[in-house]
């Protein structure tokens, strides 16, 4: 791994690692935001092995420092919902600039990697963004899920999966026909794709 990577990942870590939230992991109390960036990390390594540094760090810091503006920050609306999620990809990418920067990438390394964690060039194909975005609903999945499903009635849940599934490519969706799930989780799954 280039010097220039490790360091950026290091310190994006770094400030995932300060997010309050913990979940427990083979025993262990790991920050969230930091366990959601290893897995994105982890996803990543499957679905593009080959990805460029520019790919590597928008998987890492997809959710920076997400917790510093909390959903409930924004009405609890679907208008409000999109609003809160345009407002965190902008700055997210904003907040990642400047360590990329310090740690010596160039100027069209950090616009991509901007680019992508905002989410452009989704619409028109481009192929990075797509990778991201087939990470971001793996790990919804496979991470989030089943605590998830248990929060909205069974006509909601299938609607969701449905806007998921679409977002996805077709590489996404063969892994995410992969993932072990609960049987609750996968007679959604089927549910969603069958309707």
């Amino acid at each position: 791994m280039a010097p220039q990577l490790e360091k950026a990942l290091q310190l994006i870590d770094e400030a995932h690692a300060q997010d309050p939230k913990k979940v427990t992991i083979d025993g262990h109390e790991v920050p969230y935001e930091l366990h959601y960036a290893r897995q994105m990390t982890r996803y990543l390594e499957q679905r593009a092995p080959d990805a460029s540094d520019p790919l590597k760090l928008a998987i890492r810091a997809q959710h920076f420092r997400r917790w510093e503006i909390p959903r409930d920050s924004y009405p609890m609306t679907r208008i409000g919902y999109h609003s809160w999620r345009t407002f965190l990809k902008k700055r997210q990418a904003q907040l990642v600039a400047p360590i990329m920067e310090e740690c010596g990438f160039n100027a069209d390394d950090i616009q991509k990697t901007k680019a992508m964690i905002e989410k452009q060039g989704l619409r028109e194909g481009d192929k990075d963004t797509q990778v991201l975005e087939d990470i971001a609903c793996l790990v919804f999945l496979d991470d989030q899920f089943e605590a998830f499903e248990k929060t909205l009635d069974e006509d909601k849940i299938i609607k969701i999966l449905q806007k998921t599934w679409v977002k996805m490519s077709p590489e996404g969706h063969k892994m995410a026909l992969e993932l072990h799930m609960s049987q609750r989780c996968q007679e959604l799954v089927e549910k969603a794709l069958a309707a």
